[in-house]
């Protein structure tokens, strides 16, 4: 009964990161995306207070974009990426070659060599 279940290999690069691994890493980068996002709001009152005009629209848009990401990519996480699953090991191995007038011993005949029969009578 052991072997049945040894048939199906999976790929192990396809496993998901564990939940809690996954809740560090989606904090982290919210943390990371508001710290930009605190500098460029004071690059803002630093430009606004040296007289820089328009150019400290440019941190500012910035400052009120971030935000919406930070929580979009936050909240994104432990869905699964694809709706296959795990996908099965399959490997990719050339035919087996067999020298003309050789046949390979198999229960199936080649389509090929059924249409040359037929073409021979």
């Amino acid at each position: 009964m052991r072997s049945s279940r040894r048939g199906t290999a999976h790929l192990v690069t396809e496993a998901r990161r564990s939940r809690t691994e996954d809740i560090a890493y989606r904090e982290r980068r919210y943390l990371i995306m508001m710290g930009f996002r605190v500098a460029c709001f004071g690059v803002t009152i630093v430009l606004f207070a040296s007289g820089a005009g328009w150019l400290a629209a440019i941190p500012a848009v910035g400052a009120i974009a971030i935000p919406y990401f930070a929580v979009v990519f936050a909240n994104g996480g432990r869905e699964p990426t694809s709706t296959r699953g795990f996908r099965a090991y399959e490997p990719n191995l050339p035919e087996r070659y067999s020298p003309p007038g050789q046949t390979l011993p198999s229960s199936t005949p080649d389509p090929g060599q059924a249409a040359d029969d037929s073409d021979a009578c």
